[in-house]
C-alpha cells in the first residue's frame, strides 16, 4: 500500500518504523468524496485540510503521559480517487479499499467528504464483524429513505447502514424530518439522544453506552459539534455538543468495547480560519490513543 511522504504524513511523522503501511497498526485512509451535498459545499477538501493541520498537533498528549504515535505506529495513505465513480460505485470503492486493511488487520480511521462515504466502511466492517453495532455523533440523524431522488445522499447514509440491520446508536441530534422521526419511533435498532435531551439528563453518556453492542464502529460527523468550535462543516446546527462532555463518553466507549474503527467526516474548510480541522485532527489523535490503551 502506498503512504503518503512524511511531510503529508497525519502528525508529520518522519520515522519509517512509526508511518509505514508494514509496521503501522492505524491506517488513515482519505475519502475525499463529495457528491450530494445540499447546503455548503467543500467537503471533498477536508480530510486534507484536517492532514495538513495534524502537522501542528503535539506528538505529546498530557492526559494520557504518552506518544500515542509510538504505540502502533500510524500510517497515511494517498487519498482515494473517485474520478467516474458516484453512489453505490463510490461505495464500493470504499468498501474494496476498507476490506484491505482489514484484510491486513489494520485499525481503520477513515477522513470523509460527505457522511455518506460510511456506508461503504460499514458494508466492509460487517463482513469481518457481523454484530457490529454503529455509534453516529451528528447534529442530522441521516435516516431518509432517500434525499433529492437519491437513496445514496448523505442525508441517507443511516438508513442504508440500518438496511443492512445494523444497530445504531445516534447522538447529539437535533435536525430531522418526520420521517425519519417516525422511524427511530418504530425501530428497535436505532437508539437516538437527541441534544435538547442531553441537556437535561446527566446521565446521558452512560445511558448512551448502555444501548451499545461489544463491538462497534464510530462516524464522528464534525457538525454534532457545537458552531461554536467547528464552525466549518457542510450544514451547522446550533446546541451541539462541546469537547469535553465528548471526549468524556468516547474515552467510556473506547475503555468499554471493541471499537473496531472510525470515522471523521464532513468538514467544509473556510479560508482563513483552520479551528475546525485543527480540533478534528485533535481528536483523530485523541481517539488512536484511546485505543492504544486496549492494545498495550
Amino acid at each position: 500500500m502506498k503512504h503518503l511522504n512524511y511531510k503529508k504524513n497525519f502528525l508529520a511523522v518522519e520515522e519509517d518504523e512509526y508511518c509505514s503501511y508494514k509496521s503501522s497498526k492505524y491506517v488513515i485512509q482519505s475519502a475525499p468524496y463529495e457528491y450530494t451535498s445540499s447546503f455548503l459545499s467543500g467537503s471533498d477538501k477536508g480530510p486534507a485540510a484536517i492532514l495538513k493541520a495534524s502537522q501542528f498537533v503535539e506528538l505529546y498528549d498530557e492526559e494520557l503521559d504518552q506518544e500515542s504515535y509510538r504505540l502502533g505506529g500510524i500510517c497515511t495513505l494517498e487519498p482515494m480517487n473517485f474520478k467516474g465513480l458516484v453512489d453505490l460505485n463510490a461505495i464500493k470503492h470504499i468498501e474494496k479499499k476498507t476490506l484491505r486493511l482489514l484484510s491486513d488487520n489494520k485499525f481503520p480511521v477513515t477522513l470523509g467528504a460527505e457522511h455518506t462515504i460510511t456506508y461503504g466502511i460499514v458494508r466492509a466492517i460487517k463482513q469481518f464483524v457481523p454484530n457490529v453495532h454503529v455509534l453516529q455523533i451528528d447534529a442530522h440523524s441521516d435516516l431518509r429513505m432517500e434525499y433529492h431522488n437519491n437513496p445514496y445522499s448523505h442525508a441517507s447514509v443511516m438508513a442504508r447502514i440500518h438496511d443492512l440491520k445494523v444497530p445504531l446508536t445516534q447522538v447529539g441530534i437535533r435536525a430531522q424530518c418526520i420521517e425519519e422521526a417516525n422511524l427511530i419511533k418504530n425501530s428497535n435498532n436505532i437508539h437516538t439522544f437527541y441534544a435538547h435531551q442531553i441537556r437535561k439528563n446527566k446521565h446521558w453518556a452512560a445511558e448512551a453506552l448502555q444501548t451499545l453492542g461489544e463491538h462497534v464502529y464510530i462516524s464522528i460527523d464534525a457538525d454534532g459539534f457545537d458552531p461554536s468550535i467547528v464552525p466549518a462543516v457542510g450544514t451547522a446546527e446550533p446546541n451541539g455538543l462541546f469537547w469535553n462532555e465528548t471526549i468524556d463518553f468516547l474515552k467510556m466507549v473506547f475503555a468499554s468495547r471493541n471499537v473496531v474503527g472510525f470515522d471523521v467526516v464532513e468538514i467544509a474548510p473556510v479560508k482563513g480560519n483552520v479551528l475546525s480541522e485543527y480540533t478534528m485532527a485533535k481528536l483523530v489523535y485523541k481517539l488512536i490513543g484511546y485505543q492504544t490503551l486496549k492494545n498495550n
